[in-house]
């Protein structure tokens, strides 16, 4: 059976700088089974769900409900659910945790404090394991369940705190989760290698192996971060920040002899990030983003097309001096 995360594997798509941005993740348990959009269609009351995603709108919060691994009975009397909320950025990442009887009670968050880190002593401050977070979501695509659910169901049977999530993008890289308190997503994951990420994470560092970057930024920054990361061999979660992304505005390229006079070709976008380590380093990242590889479906289904993928095209060092070589990383 051919399937969104077989063409992705087999066309050996990059992961990196495809993860979905959010700086706070707030995490609501919601047992029973899920809808393609689950907020609104699930057995949490949709006018909660609607209401939560209008609250969080533009405040780099974003929502997801978990449920533990495992069979999801229709569970409507559940009287008491875990929420969540974690905060990402570099040195100032943490995690809250309660239990509530009634998941209208995060209508009352202020999420624009939350957005921006401060939590204000809210709740309780979590204190165990890092948590992992598995896509799990079928009705959203085949492919999280086919090869998410495993893998959740094998890192509960280790020992793991892991929870299965509904959406967090990138069907095509499934099994997909995320690791908090950092925040950083992996994509084709094992058993194995979640396991060495919960280790690092545990010690405050990350693993950049099968990395789709950090949910504190938008998707250039995130492949400038592990592009830095890679050069250097950082490991350490809280090393570097990304501390500016200003876009850069080419001129328009002049047509080739295949396109007809009249035409001008579209610069592509891109950026310069600028990545700051914590010791007084800094490197400027320029990232392009680029449609030029192999035709591919973004998730089960959907129409063959290239997928959109940031390219590092170098990494400059603050006193001017290039590193490596361009490379390239994948995004949509």
């Amino acid at each position: 059976m051919s399937t969104c995360a077989t063409a992705s594997r087999e066309s050996a798509e990059s992961l990196a700088g495809t993860a979905a941005p959010a700086r706070t993740w707030l995490l609501i348990e919601q047992t029973g089974p899920w809808g393609a959009h689950a907020l609104t269609n699930s057995h949490l009351d949709p006018d909660v769900g609607r209401a939560l995603e209008a609250a969080a709108e533009g405040t780099g919060v974003r929502v997801a409900l978990i449920r533990r691994p495992g069979r999801h009975a229709d569970c409507h009397g559940a009287s008491r659910r875990r929420m969540f909320l974690a905060h990402t950025a570099p040195g100032r990442s943490w995690i809250r945790t309660t239990t509530v009887t009634d998941p209208r009670a995060a209508l009352d968050l202020d999420f624009t404090a939350l957005g921006a880190g401060e939590h204000r002593g809210l709740w309780e401050p979590y204190i165990g394991e890092p948590l992992v977070l598995v896509c799990t979501n079928g009705k959203r695509d085949r492919c999280c369940a086919l090869l998410g659910r495993p893998l959740a169901a094998e890192l509960a049977a280790d020992g793991s705190e892991v929870w299965e999530v509904t959406h967090i993008g990138g069907h095509r890289f499934s099994p997909t989760l995320f690791v908090l308190p950092y925040g950083y997503a992996y994509g084709r994951a094992s058993a194995p290698l979640v396991k060495e990420a919960v280790e690092a994470a545990r010690d405050g560092r990350i693993t950049s192996d099968h990395s789709r970057g950090r949910s504190a930024w938008d998707r250039p920054g995130q492949a400038a971060d592990l592009a830095v990361r890679r050069l250097i061999g950082e490991d350490r979660a809280d090393a570097l920040d990304v501390v500016r992304t200003d876009p850069m505005w080419p001129e328009p390229k002049p047509a080739d002899s295949r396109t007809p006079s009249s035409a001008t070709v579209v610069a592509s976008p891109a950026w310069v990030v600028t990545v700051a380590h914590s010791d007084g380093r800094a490197w400027q990242v320029t990232v392009e983003q680029r449609a030029d590889g192999a035709a591919a479906p973004a998730s089960c289904g959907a129409p063959l097309g290239p997928p959109a993928r940031m390219a590092v095209v170098s990494v400059t060092a603050a006193n001017g001096m290039l590193h490596g070589t361009p490379q390239a990383t994948a995004s949509r």
